[in-house]
């Protein structure tokens, strides 16, 4: 009988210490904005680059001031490029675009802002305010956006962003009137 018992217990203390391991692998950031925290988990087993691409920028603090510049209601928010003056923010080199990685553009996901060239993504993301399968790989020019992680808490707050009032300003449309800062993104320990 003590053996038996002595077998479980060693089981059950292996089952948790697995768990264990499991949920410290999970990267957590919290994004500070001018509207409300947004607290993201990243993918870091789909989509490797993509998350370690942005922790460089978190780590270095480059959001920090950085503004919401694109906001579309009932479609997404993008950020991460450009400063209240709508001056662009210089990034570091393009991250190779790992769309492919299964993930969707799914309510409330994260996912890499690029241009026309599918390899072009640097510091810029957006936040889907709705499900936009049609930015999945292979999307319409073959490659789609790469989903890098999820809102686990805030969706409120990308709802109050996403219905903030815009115009077009300096050339860019869709820009907030009332700017929508990123005050900081930074990692949460496990």
């Amino acid at each position: 009988m003590n053996r038996r018992l002595t077998r479980i217990l060693l089981l059950l203390i292996l089952a948790l210490g697995l768990n264990g391991t499991a949920l410290a692998d999970v990267t957590r950031v919290l994004m500070k904005t001018s509207l409300g925290d947004i607290t993201l988990e990243l993918d870091t087993e789909k989509a490797p680059a993509t998350v370690e691409n942005f922790l460089r920028y978190v780590d270095e603090g480059f959001y920090s001031g950085t503004i919401f510049h694109r906001v579309i209601n009932g479609f997404m928010i993008q950020g991460g490029g450009f400063t209240v003056d709508l001056d662009r923010k210089r990034g570091h080199a393009p991250v190779k675009n790992e769309a492919k990685n299964g993930l969707s553009n799914q309510r409330g996901t994260i996912a890499m802002a690029r241009t026309n060239d599918p390899h072009s993504a640097t510091s810029q993301f957006f936040i889907n305010h709705k499900d936009n399968d049609n930015l999945d790989y292979p999307s319409f020019d073959g490659w789609g956006y790469a989903v890098f992680g999820r809102v686990t808490d805030g969706l409120k707050t990308v709802d109050r962003i996403a219905d903030t009032a815009t115009a077009t300003s300096m050339g860019m449309q869709n820009v907030p009137v009332t700017p929508v800062v990123i005050e900081s993104i930074t990692r949460i320990s496990n």
